[in-house]
């Protein structure tokens, strides 16, 4: 296996050991399920059985209530009857945190159980605790007393049992010998599966959520590493992104991090974890999972229509840490310099100032001046148009060699596409973009491009992919040049024939996101025919505003750079997707913050609807908003506790009063 992934050069589905839960068979090459879960109260029967009924005819293959005592736990069967009453089967999943007495009612009551093995035993306190390794064997055995005799039940009654680590949620043992890391994560769960394993228990699926996307993968790939290491075989994979979000910003974050492992056949069911209603998460599951329908399992990469690349056996970066990759800096793109975003306005036939507002350039005729947002565009491709007025000094054009070679700017530079750069009589003197699609060019030309761009200090250039498998052929073109340590920065383009807003996001992110993750890309490019969309809404939302092409483009570049964390424009909210034990209006109250916080850049604002991954995600985040109790909330700097018990009806007033007091707020301007 190579490190992680059957194949790091062809699509292939990991194999993973077969996993019934109430009939519904995971792994082992099966479908990839799809799930989600109610945010209804639990002891509301009905409310809960119409929301599951809901998110079955969405399409959800299960779906998951908590169950935070053993009440909720015991209504579970309540729910569970009256739902075969009207007629639906699909396996239902208790969530459980903190009680295994919940569990171990839950279990014998419902096909699946989930179990956090960061406070299904062990309490987070944030204390830092030296264990000797005798301590540890102990707090072990400790754990095994606990833990054994659920899966005693689940082993009895057939019940299938998810061993789900939250990143916000490391008990302080693992955070005492492993610190906040994805290796952490990893044994968090290993400790339960082991227990497991001696029991002859194997109807097992596991999972490494966080709300950061990269934590999330490398998460995922070091269990897939350990468990065929340590076992000689792998157990099904739920994977998700938490805490994710709402509206476009959760949908990046979410195929990112879910498309991530997707592309290289990793993962067995999943579920998006947006903060709206949970029948809106299924359509984003299925555009994901659809995306991987009828791949054939056939090498490609570099030159594939030419030459069959040979297999990819070692990599010259690590897939468990994130590097950037090293880069010469031309210009403002590459080296150490944030990832530039390209605006592509190749079908515009006539550019007006005016239209440089979506890509965040306001123009003031009264003044003369430009009004420049943190997410202005830094390049406007122009293609064979030429731009006839002042631009402000921070934008860049380019276009195609002929239309350059007819303008006399500084700030306008040529693309040329594959062969065009070696052929080309003139080249700019500061910045020259040459176009490669990395699946379809020869071997031949390819080297003698790469070979003539690593000597040349202006060449950078813009990978693409004419294949389906946008993502792996790229990542192919980026190790030769590692390999060969050919420091052309790059930018990843993307192409995207989407009918609707959900299927584009979900494929510019996962075709640049997966790369921007380990590291690669200097800028990122992204393009579309909106005359091809044929439905705005997303999920039944319209939370963007595609009458403005530009404006989604540019803004989907922004929000993929952020949910990687390779260029911080805007506000970031690490939002649950609510559930039944949530305390507060979740969805009203992230809109309500974000209305009156989304100017202030580079702030991670995290919004809880509980205590359960309240504490350990604010470890994520700058400042939190956690629920305490009905209509309470408690306010958090980073894990510090700062006040407890706040009235909801004043809690946003005073977190901004928090923000102020420690040098986060600034003031919106006019």
């Amino acid at each position: 296996m190579h490190l992680y992934c059957n194949s790091l050069t062809s699509y292939s589905r990991l194999k993973t050991r077969e996993v019934n839960v109430g009939g519904l068979l995971l792994g082992n090459f099966h479908p990839v399920r799809v799930q989600t879960m109610t945010t209804t109260d639990t002891m509301d029967t009905i409310g809960t059985v119409e929301q599951t009924i809901r998110c079955i005819e969405a399409g959800a293959e299960l779906v998951r209530i908590t169950a935070p005592s053993k009440k909720e736990a015991e209504n579970l069967q309540v729910i569970k009857d009256e739902l075969h009453k009207r007629g639906y089967s699909v396996p239902l999943v208790a969530d459980i945190h903190f009680t295994p007495n919940a569990a171990e009612v839950a279990a014998r009551i419902v096909e699946k159980v989930r179990v956090n093995p960061g406070n299904y035993v062990d309490k987070k306190r944030f204390e830092l605790i030296e264990y000797t390794d005798a301590d540890y064997v102990e707090e072990i055995e400790r754990i095994r007393t606990r833990f054994t005799p659920l899966v005693k039940i689940c082993k009895e009654y057939g019940t299938a049992m998810r061993i789900g680590t939250n990143h916000g949620s490391l008990s302080d043992r693992i955070m005492s010998r492993y610190g906040d890391t994805p290796m952490g994560m990893v044994e968090s769960a290993m400790e339960f599966l082991r227990i497991a394993r001696d029991e002859a228990y194997h109807n097992i699926v596991l999972s490494m959520k966080s709300s950061n996307p990269q934590v999330m993968v490398q998460a995922y790939r070091l269990l897939v590493q350990q468990m065929d290491q340590e076992f000689g075989e792998i157990y099904p994979l739920h994977l998700g992104v938490t805490e994710a979000g709402d509206g476009e910003d959760g949908r990046i974050k979410s195929a990112i991090g879910i498309g991530t492992l997707l592309e290289d056949g990793i993962g067995d069911t999943i579920r998006v974890s947006l903060t709206e209603d949970p029948e809106f998460e299924i359509p984003v599951c299925k555009d994901l999972v659809s995306r991987y329908h009828g791949r054939e399992r056939k090498p490609f990469g570099i030159g594939s229509l030419k030459a069959t690349p040979p297999a990819i056996t070692s990599l010259p970066y690590s897939p468990f840490q994130y590097k950037r990759r090293v880069t010469n800096a031309v210009s403002n793109i590459g080296a150490q310099q944030v990832p530039v975003v390209v605006a592509d306005f190749m079908q515009k036939q006539a550019i007006k100032p005016e239209d440089l507002q979506a890509i965040g350039y306001t123009y003031d005729a009264p003044t003369d001046k430009w009004n420049i947002s943190d997410g202005a565009a830094d390049y406007i491709y122009t293609a064979d148009h030429r731009i006839d007025f002042g631009l402000p000094g921070t934008i860049k054009v380019i276009c195609n060699p002929d239309v350059w070679q007819q303008m006399d700017a500084d700030n306008c530079f040529p693309l040329f596409q594959g062969i065009e750069y070696l052929d080309a009589k003139k080249r700019s003197p500061h910045i020259n973009f040459i176009g490669i699609d990395t699946h379809a060019i020869d071997k031949v030309v390819r080297q003698n491009i790469f070979d003539a761009a690593a000597a040349d200090p202006t060449a950078v250039f813009c990978f693409f992919s004419s294949s389906k498998h946008v993502m792996a052929d790229v990542r192919c073109a980026m190790v030769y040049l590692m390999e060969h340590q050919i420091k052309t920065p790059v930018i990843l383009c993307a192409e995207s024939k989407g009918a609707t807003a959900d299927e584009q996001l979900i494929q510019f992110s996962t075709d640049t996101g997966a790369l921007l993750l380990d590291g690669m890309g200097d800028g990122i490019w992204l393009m579309n025919d909106p005359a091809k969309m044929h439905n705005t809404k997303v999920s039944g939302r319209n939370y963007i505003a595609i009458d403005n092409n530009h404006r989604f483009l540019n803004s989907t570049s922004f929000s993929i750079l952020q949910a990687t964390r390779t260029r911080i424009s805007k506000t970031e909210y690490i939002s649950c997707p609510s559930c039944g034990r949530t305390l507060f209006d979740l969805q009203e109250t992230t809109a309500k913050i974000r209305a009156v916080t989304n100017h202030l850049k580079g702030v991670k604002i995290a919004i809880m609807g509980c205590i359960v991954n309240g504490p350990g995600e604010m470890a994520d985040a700058d400042f939190g908003y956690v629920g305490s109790g009905p209509g309470k909330i408690t306010l958090y700097k980073g894990k510090d506790v700062v006040k407890r018990n706040v009235d909801s009806d004043v809690a946003v007033g005073e977190l901004i009063d928090l923000l102020k007091e420690n040098g986060a707020w600034v003031e919106t301007t006019s």
